[in-house]
Protein backbone atom coordinates (compact mmCIF):
# COMPACT_ATOMS: atom_id res chain seq x y z
CA UNK A 1 0.00 0.00 0.00
CA UNK A 2 1.17 3.53 -0.68
CA UNK A 3 -0.94 5.33 1.92
CA UNK A 4 1.71 4.81 4.61
CA UNK A 5 4.31 6.50 2.43
CA UNK A 6 1.89 9.34 1.69
CA UNK A 7 1.16 9.96 5.38
CA UNK A 8 4.87 9.88 6.26
CA UNK A 9 5.78 12.26 3.42
CA UNK A 10 2.96 14.73 4.12
CA UNK A 11 3.71 14.67 7.85
CA UNK A 12 7.39 15.42 7.17
CA UNK A 13 6.47 18.26 4.79
CA UNK A 14 4.47 19.91 7.58
CA UNK A 15 7.22 19.24 10.16
CA UNK A 16 4.85 17.28 12.38
CA UNK A 17 5.95 14.49 14.70
CA UNK A 18 3.87 11.32 14.88
CA UNK A 19 2.61 12.48 18.27
CA UNK A 20 1.55 15.91 16.95
CA UNK A 21 -0.28 14.33 14.01
CA UNK A 22 -1.93 11.83 16.35
CA UNK A 23 -3.34 14.69 18.45
CA UNK A 24 -4.74 16.43 15.37
CA UNK A 25 -6.59 13.31 14.12
CA UNK A 26 -7.55 12.06 17.62
CA UNK A 27 -5.66 8.75 17.55
CA UNK A 28 -2.63 7.36 19.36
CA UNK A 29 0.96 7.84 18.19
CA UNK A 30 1.08 4.06 17.74
CA UNK A 31 -1.80 4.29 15.22
CA UNK A 32 0.16 6.82 13.15
CA UNK A 33 3.20 4.52 13.27
CA UNK A 34 1.08 1.55 12.19
CA UNK A 35 -0.41 3.53 9.30
CA UNK A 36 2.99 4.72 8.12
CA UNK A 37 4.40 1.19 8.27
CA UNK A 38 1.33 -0.27 6.49
CA UNK A 39 0.45 -2.46 9.47
CA UNK A 40 -3.07 -1.06 9.68
CA UNK A 41 -5.28 1.18 7.57
CA UNK A 42 -7.05 4.30 8.89
CA UNK A 43 -10.82 4.30 9.08
CA UNK A 44 -12.83 6.73 6.95
CA UNK A 45 -13.11 9.32 9.74
CA UNK A 46 -9.33 9.33 10.21
CA UNK A 47 -8.79 9.57 6.44
CA UNK A 48 -11.01 12.64 6.30
CA UNK A 49 -9.17 14.24 9.24
CA UNK A 50 -5.81 13.45 7.62
CA UNK A 51 -7.02 15.14 4.44
CA UNK A 52 -7.96 18.25 6.43
CA UNK A 53 -4.67 18.35 8.36
CA UNK A 54 -2.59 17.95 5.20
CA UNK A 55 -4.93 20.12 3.07
CA UNK A 56 -5.25 17.45 0.39
CA UNK A 57 -8.24 15.70 -1.11
CA UNK A 58 -9.10 12.15 -0.16
CA UNK A 59 -8.30 11.10 -3.74
CA UNK A 60 -4.79 12.53 -3.46
CA UNK A 61 -4.28 10.93 -0.06
CA UNK A 62 -5.24 7.41 -1.05
CA UNK A 63 -4.05 7.51 -4.67
CA UNK A 64 -2.58 4.12 -5.55
CA UNK A 65 -4.35 2.36 -2.70
CA UNK A 66 -7.73 2.22 -4.42
CA UNK A 67 -6.64 -0.56 -6.80
CA UNK A 68 -5.01 -2.46 -3.93
CA UNK A 69 -8.18 -2.15 -1.87
CA UNK A 70 -10.33 -3.33 -4.82
CA UNK A 71 -8.08 -6.36 -5.30
CA UNK A 72 -8.23 -7.16 -1.59
CA UNK A 73 -12.03 -6.88 -1.55
CA UNK A 74 -12.32 -9.08 -4.67
CA UNK A 75 -9.98 -11.70 -3.16
CA UNK A 76 -11.97 -11.72 0.07
CA UNK A 77 -15.25 -12.01 -1.84
CA UNK A 78 -13.79 -14.83 -3.93
CA UNK A 79 -12.71 -16.76 -0.81
CA UNK A 80 -16.18 -16.32 0.66
CA UNK A 81 -17.91 -17.55 -2.50
CA UNK A 82 -15.64 -20.62 -2.68
CA UNK A 83 -16.34 -21.42 0.98
CA UNK A 84 -20.09 -20.97 0.45
CA UNK A 85 -19.96 -23.15 -2.68
CA UNK A 86 -18.26 -25.99 -0.81
CA UNK A 87 -20.74 -25.75 2.08
CA UNK A 88 -23.65 -25.64 -0.38
CA UNK A 89 -22.33 -28.70 -2.24
CA UNK A 90 -21.91 -30.76 0.93
CA UNK A 91 -25.33 -29.76 2.24
CA UNK A 92 -26.95 -30.53 -1.11
CA UNK A 93 -25.45 -34.01 -1.19
CA UNK A 94 -26.67 -34.58 2.37
CA UNK A 95 -30.10 -33.26 1.41
CA UNK A 96 -30.38 -35.78 -1.41
CA UNK A 97 -28.98 -38.76 0.52
CA UNK A 98 -30.65 -38.35 3.92
CA UNK A 99 -34.46 -38.14 3.58
CA UNK A 100 -35.11 -41.88 3.49
CA UNK A 101 -32.66 -42.89 6.25
CA UNK A 102 -33.83 -40.06 8.49
CA UNK A 103 -37.47 -40.95 7.86
CA UNK A 104 -36.91 -44.67 8.51
CA UNK A 105 -34.75 -44.37 11.61
CA UNK A 106 -36.08 -41.24 13.29
CA UNK A 107 -39.66 -40.96 12.05
CA UNK A 108 -41.14 -37.48 12.31
CA UNK A 109 -38.01 -36.17 14.04
CA UNK A 110 -36.00 -37.30 11.04
CA UNK A 111 -38.34 -35.45 8.69
CA UNK A 112 -37.96 -32.33 10.88
CA UNK A 113 -34.15 -32.68 10.77
CA UNK A 114 -34.32 -33.05 6.98
CA UNK A 115 -36.47 -29.90 6.69
CA UNK A 116 -33.92 -27.97 8.76
CA UNK A 117 -31.20 -29.25 6.42
CA UNK A 118 -33.32 -28.13 3.45
CA UNK A 119 -33.57 -24.67 5.01
CA UNK A 120 -29.76 -24.49 5.36
CA UNK A 121 -29.40 -25.51 1.70
CA UNK A 122 -31.85 -22.77 0.71
CA UNK A 123 -29.90 -20.13 2.67
CA UNK A 124 -26.64 -21.00 0.87
CA UNK A 125 -28.45 -21.27 -2.48
CA UNK A 126 -29.80 -17.72 -2.03
CA UNK A 127 -26.31 -16.46 -1.12
CA UNK A 128 -24.86 -18.01 -4.28
CA UNK A 129 -27.69 -16.70 -6.44
CA UNK A 130 -27.18 -13.19 -5.06
CA UNK A 131 -23.48 -13.42 -5.92
CA UNK A 132 -24.25 -14.68 -9.43
CA UNK A 133 -26.78 -11.89 -9.95
CA UNK A 134 -24.37 -9.23 -8.65
CA UNK A 135 -21.69 -10.31 -11.15
CA UNK A 136 -24.11 -11.38 -13.91
CA UNK A 137 -22.75 -14.93 -14.10
CA UNK A 138 -25.16 -17.80 -14.54
CA UNK A 139 -23.95 -20.28 -17.14
CA UNK A 140 -20.93 -22.54 -16.82
CA UNK A 141 -18.93 -20.58 -19.41
CA UNK A 142 -19.65 -17.29 -17.60
CA UNK A 143 -18.59 -18.76 -14.26
CA UNK A 144 -15.36 -20.17 -15.73
CA UNK A 145 -14.54 -16.86 -17.42
CA UNK A 146 -15.20 -14.94 -14.20
CA UNK A 147 -13.07 -17.31 -12.09
CA UNK A 148 -10.18 -16.84 -14.55
CA UNK A 149 -10.58 -13.05 -14.41
CA UNK A 150 -11.66 -12.83 -18.05
CA UNK A 151 -14.57 -11.07 -19.74
CA UNK A 152 -16.78 -12.63 -22.40
CA UNK A 153 -17.20 -10.79 -25.69
CA UNK A 154 -20.60 -9.23 -26.39
CA UNK A 155 -21.46 -12.08 -28.79
CA UNK A 156 -20.43 -14.77 -26.28
CA UNK A 157 -22.38 -12.98 -23.54
CA UNK A 158 -25.50 -12.82 -25.73
CA UNK A 159 -25.22 -16.55 -26.50
CA UNK A 160 -24.84 -17.36 -22.82
CA UNK A 161 -27.84 -15.20 -21.88
CA UNK A 162 -29.90 -17.13 -24.42
CA UNK A 163 -28.91 -20.43 -22.78
CA UNK A 164 -29.83 -19.40 -19.23
CA UNK A 165 -33.56 -20.29 -19.19
CA UNK A 166 -32.95 -23.69 -20.78
CA UNK A 167 -30.03 -24.51 -18.50
CA UNK A 168 -31.97 -23.58 -15.38
CA UNK A 169 -34.91 -25.75 -16.43
CA UNK A 170 -32.60 -28.64 -17.34
CA UNK A 171 -30.69 -28.43 -14.05
CA UNK A 172 -33.95 -28.35 -12.09
CA UNK A 173 -35.37 -31.33 -13.98
CA UNK A 174 -32.20 -33.40 -13.59
CA UNK A 175 -32.01 -32.57 -9.88
CA UNK A 176 -35.65 -33.55 -9.36
CA UNK A 177 -35.39 -36.82 -11.30
CA UNK A 178 -32.04 -37.69 -9.70
CA UNK A 179 -33.34 -37.04 -6.20
CA UNK A 180 -36.48 -39.06 -6.90
CA UNK A 181 -34.47 -42.04 -8.21
CA UNK A 182 -32.04 -41.94 -5.28
CA UNK A 183 -34.88 -41.74 -2.76
CA UNK A 184 -36.70 -44.66 -4.42
CA UNK A 185 -33.54 -46.80 -4.45
CA UNK A 186 -32.79 -45.96 -0.83
CA UNK A 187 -36.39 -46.70 0.17
CA UNK A 188 -36.19 -50.14 -1.45
CA UNK A 189 -32.82 -50.78 0.19
CA UNK A 190 -34.06 -49.82 3.66
CA UNK A 191 -37.29 -51.76 3.19
CA UNK A 192 -35.26 -54.91 2.41
CA UNK A 193 -32.89 -54.32 5.34
CA UNK A 194 -35.70 -53.77 7.82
Amino acid sequence: MKLGEQIKRLRAEQNLSQEELAEKVFVSRQSISNWENDKTYPDIKSLLLLGEVFSVSLDTLIKGDVETMKMEINAQEEREIRRNSVIFGVLLVLLVLTPVPLGHFMGWWGILAWLILAGAVAVFAFKLEAYKKKHNIYTFQEIVAYSEGKQLTQLEKAKEEGKRPYQQFLIGAIAFIGTFIICELMDKLFTKLL
